[in-house]
């Protein structure tokens, strides 16, 4: 069976997400490089890269920056944008990524953890992760906040983009946040429609699911500003932390 993130990442995604932008990349990077503490050259895996704005970032800051992502649509677009060749783009799943390398960090940002219905394929992730760290080496995982989403969830929202109609419908369900994504253009090929779903973890299972990995975190994070995460006003939940020596 297909699964969800296998059929929504192509071209119709590009779209629906037009609106992020290089320079909100490049911002939030820049807060970021002082959570790592990473000198100049580190090697850098951005795990779930999508089109390769936050690895096009860390490259400017001076990192050396691999890039992973399942999409090969969305690796095309981050080829596109990295017109000099300097990041390294590898297809890959998160969950067996083919590499052998080690890193000085690694960020998994714009919510792409909790993919998976199976606790075993997200604590696979955090596997994964440990594995590719170099002993001591530095994490970033910019998760969403469930409280955050629970309370400020838009059910339906309507858009045109580019001629495009955009129907999006959001609900929480099965300990999941869902979303339907359904894009008309008017044609006689009819609608398209798309599903996306992120399991929502709460802090303290998510610190058990690290701690089982054997990630340790230094903090967490309730946004891009350094604020310390509080269950009921964070937006996100970033956690920061390292793999042991």
């Amino acid at each position: 069976m297909t699964e969800w993130f296998e059929k929504s990442f192509g071209r119709d995604y590009l779209l629906v997400y037009k609106h992020r932008d290089m320079q909100g990349a490049y911002e939030e990077v820049r807060r970021m490089m002082e959570w790592l503490e990473l000198p100049e050259g580190a090697e850098v895996l951005d795990l779930c890269c999508g089109m390769g704005r936050h690895s096009m970032a860390l490259n400017g800051f001076g990192f050396r920056v691999t890039g992973v992502d399942l999409s090969e649509v969305l690796l095309a677009e981050a080829r596109k944008l990295d017109t000099a060749g300097e990041v390294r783009w590898i297809h890959g799943d998160m969950r067996n990524v083919p590499i052998t390398d080690q890193f000085d960090a690694i960020v998994n940002l714009f919510t792409s953890f909790g993919y998976f219905a199976g606790d075993r394929d997200n604590e696979q992730v955090l596997r994964e992760m440990y594995r590719l760290l170099a002993p001591g080496g530095r994490f970033i995982i910019d998760y969403l906040n469930p409280a955050y989403v629970a309370a400020h969830l838009v059910p339906h929202s309507v858009r045109t983009v580019e001629g495009i109609h955009i129907d999006e419908k959001r609900r929480i369900e099965d300990g999941f946040v869902r979303k339907t994504i359904v894009l008309q253009d008017g044609s006689e090929s009819g609608e398209r429609v798309y599903e996306e779903q992120v399991k929502l973890i709460e802090r303290e299972r998510f610190l058990e699911m690290l701690e089982l990995a054997g990630l340790k975190i230094d903090a967490i994070y309730g946004d891009y500003d350094a604020s310390p995460y509080e269950p009921d006003q964070s937006k996100r939940m970033i956690f920061v932390g390292r793999r042991d020596v």
